[in-house]
Parts: C-alpha cells; structure tokens; sequence
C-alpha cells in the first residue's frame, strides 16, 4: 500500500512539473517557437481556473465560457527576486490571417517572488474571445524573470479597452532586459456563444 502511495504522489509531480522537453516539445510543435517566442521556456506553469476548474496543459482546448475569469497562476520563484507574466494570443483575428499578432490578454510585471496579487497590471486580465469562423487559437502563457525591479514605461489597458493587438512579447523582453522565458504553458480556444458577450464589454 505504501508503495502504491509512493507511486500516485511520484506520478502526480510529474505531471505537475512537467519535463522540460514535453514543455519545449508541445510549443515547439504548435509553432510557439517560430509565432511568439524563442528560446522556448523549459519549465511548466500551472494554470488554472478555480471557478470552472479548467487546468491550463500544453495545448489542450478550453472554452472561452470557461475562461473568462481570472485563472490562478502558480510557480517556484526566488522571493527576493521581481517576475513578468504575459499571456497572448499569435493568432489574433485568426491564424490564417494574424494582422493583430499579438493580442494581449495579460501583463503583470514586477511581481515580488510569485505573489501575483501585488504585482503591477499593464494590462488587466481579458479571457479568450476568438472571432466565429477562425479556428482555433493559442493562448499562450510565460514567465520572465527580471534582472530587479524595473520601471515600465508602457500604457496601461483596462478590461474594456480593446486596444492590444499588435504586441511582441520577444521585442518586449528584449526592451526591458527581461532574458528568456523561465517557464510557460499554453492552451487553445475557438469561438462559443459567450464571445459576442466579451466583446461587448470593449468600449469603442
């Protein structure tokens, strides 16, 4: 029996942690590397979404009904040290057609250790909203860590402010010295019914 509980906790980190190369393998495969970032981030993020209990897990497909509240982000951080979450979509309106590559979902910068609740908003938090007709669409999650506090110099999105596309995070990290991703996660969403909703909700 000892044994048996041995092997379900064992079992359970590693899905937890995630191998590196599943990491690097599943956004490699989804063209993360060549859309959004590279080097790509060796360690997994563990999102998920408390209210609907949806886990973020290297591309599977959530509904954007599912998503529309902030997800719970966790990871191992040094305290004394300040991190960068950013969470974008390459494939905004569609993948096909990406003229608002990227789309920014998310962006909290100068999080103390991993405690996200007082970190600094860029960019509040909007969940996926992907145009009826436009397949699916990576939503992609990382982790930087910052060289020490830093003063962002960028304008600030409200939850209704729709004026995102177009962002880099690569060119962003570049800006700040922000190094490469330490961790990452990604999932996929196409169109439902609760996306005409969303979209009501930016202000013109």
């Amino acid at each position: 029996m000892r044994a048996l509980v041995c092997s379900a906790v064992f079992a359970a980190c590693l899905i937890s942690l995630g191998f590196a190369e599943d990491v690097e393998k599943a956004f490699s495969s989804n063209e993360i590397d060549k859309d959004v970032i590279k080097p790509l981030p060796q360690k997994k993020l563990q999102i998920h979404y408390p209210k609907t209990k949806q886990i973020v897990n290297l591309g599977n497909e959530l509904t954007p009904k599912n998503v529309r509240d902030l997800p719970e982000v966790t990871y191992e951080s040094d305290p004394k040290a300040f991190y960068t979450l950013s969470m974008s979509d390459p494939d905004a309106p569609s993948r096909k057609n990406p003229t608002r590559r990227e789309f920014q979902h998310w962006l909290v910068v100068n999080i103390p250790g991993s405690d996200l609740s007082k970190g600094e908003v860029l960019n509040e938090y909007v969940g996926s909203g992907p145009p009826k007709g436009t397949g699916l669409h990576r939503y992609v999650f990382l982790l930087f860590k910052q060289p020490g506090k830093v003063d962002f110099k960028e304008p600030k999105h409200s939850k209704t402010d729709g004026n995102r596309g177009g962002f880099s995070v690569q060119k962003f990290a570049k800006k700040y010295n922000l190094g490469d991703a330490v961790a990452g996660n990604f999932f996929q969403a196409q169109y439902d019914d609760s996306v005409p909703e969303l979209h009501k909700q930016f202000k013109a």
